[in-house]
């Protein structure tokens, strides 16, 4: 708890000159003031404030740097003296103080010590005990802290929640949500006035997206107030349907609340083009028609391995990701990109039967890419893209921007492969989207980006099979399971399904050489399928998708079982099987990451299995084959992960430690007992 409270200290310092809020006036909220600094030597100045009950902020600090042995000092005596303790700097070093001069900056207490447990702060010298600045605590001080307020309203749809907490000056958590999801066009909302209104303001969802809710069920959610708003701009809470402008459940929030302020930094949105949506908490569109040609520009909180895309929908009745005409933008170094892609089936482009199908390049599959670059920026972790493109393109490929109606349009974030290539989105619509682009007036729903520390999440457990006494394996195929599974594990991109050997997600194998064994492979035997072909092979390289490569690529890899080689040197694969999925049934795939575990996350599965045996891959590891080799997919990159080969391998009897010994590598774990396998 205390590296985490640091961690958000430190953060909380970095944006003191940017972030922040106001209520009525430009004064930023930093927290419950303590006082300003006594000035009694070397220059001393400042003012100091409460952040939370473990954390000091001060403000344009001053001090010359020039005493002998002095630090920041605390104490609970009546006065400062040597009956004190160091407060570490802000960086947590209890080093000799240097010049400060107008800085901003956060202590936090040591040892879980309170600001209730100390009378004074100061800027004390030890070697000659003198006091060169103070501030006194006031008795019965009250420091921030998150608040409790009344529950939600019960009024209609099933809206209930516990008591609500005010986590910070822009963080609301509710406990216990439960609303039936039925509404026509129901957000969070949020708002000023005696009682909830259409002239409220709409706040992302647990997730950042703004599209309508879905249905809870007792969850405990946490959701963030946009831009700069924080909850001294707001009277009230409210789940309001816009379409019908009904309140479902609403809470007041009260005036003062004595709350630590935000940890999270606001970057200014500058809005170049006159039209802008907001698509989700951290991606926006803006775009301008000009006579034949829209400039379109992309803005989002990316990291440099990830992407923004955008496009027209591949239907006219709704926003769909299959026959869609779109641009996946991202920042290489100092280049931007904006690439005309294809979208003919929910996977990584590949070749099938001599066709290329997915997420496809358009000059791969015979067209142009019709987009101009424009402009590129990236900073304050803001990646912002610019192209043009004629509303009418040359490419019988593409689809045409209309501007005497509104289109469906479609939109993604995610991570970019090995080979800058768009992977399986992390982020993509909850609903159907339209947009009228040849407005006659200039509308925005855009707000400022609000970045906050992005939340660790553990992994789940890895899993291996390292069992003498199995032989035989059988491979499904199954989600991926976002960030905590195959992401976490692997620590590379997912196209978002991946291999289930014996029920395990992507478990670690454990092969011995010399002993056979065979592979039982259900992973779609019907080769026109982009998504859902997945034969199985064994390399040296940790990828797969050994068909997408090119020749010389591909000669790169050592390929120890799954794939033969016609008379022409084409590869064909040969373990392939009837199909057998794991899928999400009733639940939305965002969901993935809330599970602490894959046992848990696995028993929300629907199994269905094609008839038929499943594809045979009999391997026998000798000693030419590498201590680590990967299993994968024929067809699609990332979906497999390790096989370590062995030589003889013991697993001590108690504590289930491994002792392997493979031809290149020794590994010694002694225990008092063990048992050879």
């Amino acid at each position: 708890m205390l590296t985490a409270r640091i961690s958000c200290v430190f953060f909380f310092v970095a944006i003191l000159s940017q972030g922040g809020s106001t209520q009525d006036t430009d004064e930023e909220y930093n927290g419950k003031y303590i006082g300003k600094l006594n000035t009694y030597h070397h220059q001393i100045a400042g003012d100091v404030y409460a952040v939370d009950e473990y954390t000091l902020l001060l403000t344009s600090f001053s001090y010359d740097g020039t005493g002998a042995d002095t630090f920041f000092w605390a104490g609970a005596t009546n006065h400062p003296g040597p009956q004190g303790f160091i407060v570490p700097d802000e960086f947590g070093k209890t080093n000799v103080l240097d010049r400060y001069l107008n800085k901003d900056f956060t202590l936090t207490l040591p040892d879980n010590k309170k600001i209730t447990d100390i009378k004074w702060f100061a800027i004390y010298d030890l070697s000659n005990q003198n006091t060169f600045g103070d501030v006194n605590i006031p008795d019965e001080f009250d420091p921030p802290s998150p608040q409790r307020i009344s529950q939600l309203s019960k009024r209609s749809h099933g809206v209930t929640s516990e008591a609500i907490i005010i986590l910070d000056a822009k963080t609301i958590s509710i406990p216990a949500f439960y609303y039936d999801g039925l509404g026509n066009d129901t957000y969070f909302w949020v708002g000023v006035g005696p009682q909830p209104s259409t002239t409220g303001s709409k706040v992302p969802d647990e997730y950042g997206y703004l599209d309508p809710l879905r249905h809870y069920k007792g969850e405990d959610i946490v959701i963030q107030l946009p831009g700069e708003m924080t909850i001294r701009n707001i009277n009230w809470l409210s789940i309001f349907d816009v379409a019908t402008k009904s309140n479902y459940g609403s809470v007041v929030i009260p005036e003062g609340l004595n709350v630590p302020p935000s940890l999270v930094k606001v970057v200014k949105h500058v809005e170049a083009l006159p039209n802008c949506v907001q698509l989700h908490k951290n991606y926006q569109v803006s775009w301008e028609i000009f006579g034949p040609q829209i400039t379109i520009q992309l803005s989002g909180q990316i990291k440099e391995d990830e992407y923004m895309a955008f496009g027209l929908s591949g239907s006219e009745e709704r926003s769909q990701m299959e026959g869609a005409d779109v641009t996946v933008a991202y920042v290489d170094g100092a280049r931007g990109y904006a690439v005309d892609y294809n979208i003919t089936a929910k996977a990584p482009c590949g070749k099938t039967l001599g066709q290329y199908k997915g997420v496809c390049k358009d000059e791969l599959v015979g067209g142009l890419d019709s987009n101009q670059m424009y402009t590129t920026v990236r900073e304050n972790g803001i990646s912002i893209i610019s192209y043009r493109r004629t509303l009418i393109s040359s490419d019988s490929g593409d689809k045409v921007y209309p501007t005497d109606r509104p289109v469906y349009v479609i939109w993604a974030l995610g991570r970019l492969d090995e080979n800058k290539e768009p992977n399986f989105h992390d982020f993509y619509p909850k609903s159907d989207l339209k947009l009228e682009l040849n407005r006659q007036e200039p509308h925005s729903t855009c707000t400022d980006f609000t970045m906050s520390s992005r939340k660790f999440r553990e992994i789940w457990e890895k899993s291996d099979i390292f069992d003498r006494s199995i032989r035989t394996f059988k491979a499904t195929i199954g989600p991926s399971g976002g960030k905590r599974g195959y992401q976490g594990i692997t620590g590379q991109t997912s196209m978002g399904l991946a291999w289930y050997i014996n029920g395990q997600l992507i478990p670690e194998l454990y092969l011995r050489r010399g002993l056979t064994y065979s592979f039982r492979v259900h992973g779609g035997n019907n080769p026109h399928s982009a998504n859902l072909y997945h034969p199985l092979i064994i390399t040296d390289e940790p990828h797969g998708g050994y068909d997408r490569l090119s020749d010389r690529a591909q000669n790169q890899v050592r390929v120890l079982a799954g794939v033969e080689f016609t008379r022409r040197g084409r590869p064909r694969p040969t373990a392939v099987g009837p199909l057998c999925l794991s899928k999400h049934e009733g639940r939305d795939r965002r969901l993935d990451d809330d599970f602490l575990t894959f046992k848990k996350f696995n028993r929300t599965l629907v199994y269905t299995c094609e008839e038929g045996e499943g594809g045979l891959l009999e391997v026998t590891p000798n000693s030419s084959w590498p201590d680590t080799v990967w299993y994968n997919s024929f067809t699609h990159a990332n979906m497999g992960w390790k096989i370590h080969v062995v030589d003889e391998y013991m697993r001590v009897s108690s504590k289930g430690a491994l002792t392997i010994t493979t031809s290149f590598l020794t590994t010694v774990v002694i225990f008092l007992f063990f048992r050879v396998i």
